[in-house]
């Protein structure tokens, strides 16, 4: 719609305009509950979609008489605005985005929406779940970046603060939570305390007949106050038997003891409600006092610690967003790492220093940074701080870049600064800023401040420019086998040739006499400019392995000269500690990624040295880049033979894994993922029907459906069998898994009809789009799926126009022609470019994303293809 995609501009224009008081926001939802969708007036007879009633009242200054400007509101309808107490007519001021505001006077003003809004089923604005397995109704927001003017009128802005008054009505069974804590409620009305000035992107409702526990937290401060805080977790009745809320609970308050022991400011927003809802777009959402998560951190069956790992970050990384994003929250979207970037880090930092997962950066080497890198080295790449010109091209700034690398350059700066201006630095940020919004600047001078140092520089290396170094070491020996020389050279491609400063650790690893290959000297450097000499290791004995960036001080691909890469090769497994090791595997896979190492190779390594890998998460991050490897970069004459390692690989390990064991777990899962046998597949149906048996390995419902999806993929399981499955766990989680099943099966018709529920309907909810598209996607597909090459191209730009984003980023991204890895997808990747360059910029941005993957893979498999042609001649 015209107006939806709030500009910058727009956005500093009307800041310099208004200041807001105060929201009061009265929703009625009652409607949520009976008759079909769109029966808004209740007569059984559905005329559009479902509605509820929304009014805000907005109490607020302007600084020029006679302005004029807009308040933020996406709605089927309005039925009445009054300005300053005059009605204004609807159909005048309300374009379906926005409500104009004219001839405002000098100071205050207040103003009235009475609109309908609609619930939504694509996870933005008031989603409204119905549970398949009871047919109860569960409703929650999500607005990021800027969809709370789907649930009220409003400024939809970060930088127009201003305190919130909920109320709502409910359906009198139903329990309802907000930002504040209840003040009252009178039957199905429910009113909540105002809130701390906060943005309108992380105020929150959540309602329906949710399962809820409680608990509380309390701290004594030095001064003798002491601060309680209410904590709340609550999920669907469904999955209650499922629901740990005792290790939630223990997770928070080891986070907000780390956080008070750090921050030196208390918690300020009250209780701390954490709710799991269905059908999340997200991992999790910071709304002050009543954080959304989604509902897959409940673990319906046995998980790996990694599971939980994750989750702990999770809810870490959501809690130090009390502090940077809502305590004190970016004027606008260009400076999103204020608060992604400086959660992502301090998510691990709180976990790993309180929690029991002690490793946590060994996860953050391995699977989080992997997720940089990708980012940043894809054409749309762009430096911490952002050029972001409106609400479009912030959405897709919610990345890599944004969060991990940020993250990062963060860790890299703790080191660079130390840790205790680093902190400090943080400590005066709050006080300074509380409740208010900042920029790269604000944040720069109190560092600066801490640290003694100049953070100019710092900055316009690491946030102010784009793209990931390489640090290869170069050495040299003398007669004794004595290093001579030990340098580090910096690259940095053509395209962001920044060479940046390092602060890094170089290790130097060597076999001891029981074969393990454990590191006897390190020595930290500063790393400036294309060539740094690592003076203190001059003289040490040759090692059989020098790792740059030891103990993962810095944001860099690393490489490795001839003698270490030969060492890995042999002797990977038996390097002793796990983060040295997971960093070599990080290093190995971008080599793979690049296109500088056979990617059959890598699949051997794994093969090889994977069984021996003691850190889950790990593992399990490997049995994902070794599908990739599969799937996309070796080439296509070996993907069959490949394939059938792979899985006698896995079995292989599944059958000598510890019995119970999370390992096991993980291989078992692996194990059906690249199945593709006869044999295979009759032993995973086995493990279905209990005619196989695997000692120590529990078959519970998730794991079943692990085991369903390649029967489905390969026509080895139908639909009645599905249908079973479903009719066994008839829950949501279960009808998520059969969508994705019955789009898997190989059939021209089961495409065509995934495709049409996904492309020319909007009927299916987020969820149920993501598992169609999952489903899909299949690599034992590619000849059946090479019709739909075409059909994309014509497509998406109709998609991206008539869809909201949260769905059009999933067609476009999901269905993109991966699998038709051939030159002939890549022209016609760009021929729709230069036909659509006046295309949506977010649009052209994920095509241009996807047609970058694909060159990649391209490269990957000519590398692999070379070296099979080398080793064959």
């Amino acid at each position: 719609m015209p107006g939806e995609n709030l500009s910058r501009d727009e956005a500093r224009e009307r800041a310099e305009l208004l200041s807001v008081d105060s929201y009061e926001v009265a929703l009625d939802l009652r409607s949520a509950v009976g008759g079909p969708d769109g029966d808004s007036d209740g007569d059984g007879v559905s005329s559009g979609p479902r509605t509820f009633r929304s009014v805000t009242t907005i109490r607020f200054r302007a600084a020029r008489a006679g302005a004029s400007t807009f308040a933020d509101l996406v709605a089927p309808s309005v039925n009445a605005v009054t300005l300053n107490g005059q009605p204004l007519d609807p159909a005048a001021v309300f374009d379906g985005t926005r409500v104009a505001l004219a001839g405002l006077p000098e100071g205050d003003n207040v103003l009235v929406v009475d609109a309908q809004c609609a619930y939504s089923r694509t996870g933005e604005g008031m989603h409204r779940f119905v549970d398949p397995e009871d047919g109860e109704v569960y409703l929650y927001t999500q607005y990021e970046p800027a969809d709370a003017r789907r649930v009220f009128a409003n400024f939809e802005q970060p930088d127009l603060k201003a305190p919130f008054r909920f109320e709502v009505t409910a359906p009198e069974a139903w329990t309802v939570w907000s930002n504040g804590a209840t003040e009252s409620r009178d039957g199905g009305v429910w009113r909540f305390a105002e809130t701390k000035p906060i943005s309108t992107y992380i105020t929150a409702v959540v309602a329906g007949p949710y399962h809820y526990v409680t608990d509380s937290y309390s701290r004594t401060f030095n001064d003798g106050t002491t601060l309680d805080i209410p904590l709340g977790a609550l999920c669907r009745k469904g999955l209650a038997r499922h629901f740990d809320a005792d290790d939630i609970f223990l997770v928070t308050k080891q986070g907000l003891d780390f956080f008070h022991d750090n921050f030196d400011y208390p918690y300020p927003f009250g209780k701390y409600d954490q709710a799991f809802v269905p059908e999340y777009n997200l991992g999790a959402m910071e709304n002050p006092g009543c954080v959304t998560f989604r509902e897959e951190y409940i673990f319906r069956g046995k998980v790996t610690q990694a599971a939980y790992e994750g989750r702990a970050n999770v809810i870490l990384h959501e809690m130090a967003h009390m502090w940077f994003g809502d305590l004190v929250t970016m004027q606008w979207w260009d400076d999103l790492w204020l608060k992604e970037s400086f959660a992502d880090f301090m998510g691990v930092f709180a976990m790993v220093e309180s929690t029991r997962f002690e490793d946590g950066w060994i996860t953050f080497a391995n699977n989080r940074k992997s997720w940089a890198y990708r980012a940043d080295q894809l054409p749309s790449t762009h430096p911490i701080t952002a050029d972001i010109r409106d609400l479009e091209d912030a959405k897709l700034n919610f990345d890599g870049i944004t969060y991990a690398k940020g993250a990062s350059v963060l860790k890299q700066l703790v080191a660079y600064v130390g840790r205790e201006a680093f902190l400090e630095g943080a400590r005066r940020y709050f006080k300074k800023h509380a409740y208010g919004n900042t920029q790269l600047g604000d944040l720069l001078s109190v560092l600066a401040e801490t640290s003694g140092r100049d953070m100019t520089a710092w900055s316009r290396s690491w946030l102010q420019t784009a793209g990931v170094n390489s640090l290869i070491p170069v050495v040299t020996y003398d007669a004794a086998d004595r290093i001579t020389e030990l340098a580090v050279l910096q690259e940095a491609v053509e395209s962001h040739p920044e060479l940046r400063p390092h602060r890094v650790a170089v290790g130097l690893y060597r076999r001891a006499a029981d074969g393990d290959l454990v590191r006897y000297a390190r020595a930290e450097v500063d790393v400036a400019g294309a060539r740094t000499v690592v003076g203190e290791l001059a003289g040490a004995e040759r090692p059989e392995l020098i790792l740059v960036n030891d103990d993962d001080l810095t944001y860099c691909k690393v490489r490795f000269d001839e003698v270490s890469l030969a060492t890995l090769r042999a002797h990977l497994g038996d390097i002793t500690d796990p983060l040295a090791r997971a960093l070599c595997w990080s290093a190995l896979w971008n080599l793979t990624r690049d296109g500088l190492m056979p990617a059959r190779d890598f699949v051997s390594l794994v093969l090889a040295f994977s069984g021996r890998e003691s850190d889950i998460g790990v593992l399990q991050m490997l049995h994902t880049w070794t599908r990739t490897a599969l799937t996309h970069y070796v080439a296509p004459g070996w993907r069959e033979e490949g394939g059938r390692a792979l899985a006698e690989g896995a079995l292989r390990e599944l059958r000598v894994a510890e019995p119970g064991s999370e390992h096991q777990l993980a291989w078992a899962r692996f194990f059906a993922s690249v199945a593709d046998s006869d044999s295979d597949f009759q032993l995973l149906s086995g493990l279905l029907d209990g005619s196989a048996r695997i000692d120590g390995l529990d078959v519970d419902q998730e794991l079943r459906w692990a085991l369903l999806s390649p029967l489905a993929a390969h026509g080895v399981a139908d639909e009645s069998v599905l249908d079973a499955e479903l009719a066994r766990d008839d829950t949501a989680s279960g009808k998520r898994h059969q969508v994705r099943c019955l789009a898997s099966r190989p059939s021209a018709a089961v495409k065509a009809q995934a495709w049409a529920g996904v492309v020319e309907s909007d009927a299916l909810s987020n969820a149920l789009v993501e598992a169609t598209i999952t489903g899909f996607e299949q690599s034992s597909q590619r000849e059946l799926l090479a019709p739909y090459a075409d059909k994309y191209f014509a497509t998406i730009e109709r998609v991206w126009a008539e869809r909201s984003i949260q769905i059009g980023m999933a067609v476009v991204r999901g269905l993109f022609p991966a699998l038709q890895d051939d030159p002939a997808t890549l022209a016609a990747t760009d021929a729709w470019l230069a036909a659509h360059a006046d295309a949506a910029p977010a649009l052209r941005r994920l095509v241009l994303e996807a047609r970058d993957d694909l060159a990649r893979a391209l490269r990957a498999q000519g590398c692999d293809a070379g070296a099979a042609a080398g080793a064959g001649a």
